[in-house]
């Protein structure tokens, strides 16, 4: 049972290409997990973190900190 080279290439290509896609989905599946499980800061946890500060934060602050934070993601 021998192999040729040409096809031990072509396997080797092969073992890649399918290690690749393979790992594509996998990590969008834990990316997507992790979302689920620790979603993005939004309005209402800005809230909370006014609120420990001790300060009662008016609407156009919270809308100031969300523009900033998107726009440095």
């Amino acid at each position: 049972m021998n192999i040729e080279i040409w096809q031990f290439i072509l396997f080797i290509i092969l073992a890649v290409i399918g290690g690749l896609v393979a790992g594509f989905f996998i990590t969008r599946k834990i990316f997507t997990k992790q979302l689920e499980k620790n979603p993005p800061i939004n309005e209402k946890m800005i809230r909370a973190m006014f609120m420990q500060m001790g300060r009662k934060p008016s609407e156009a602050q919270i809308k100031a900190v969300m523009k900033s934070m998107n726009q440095h993601r």
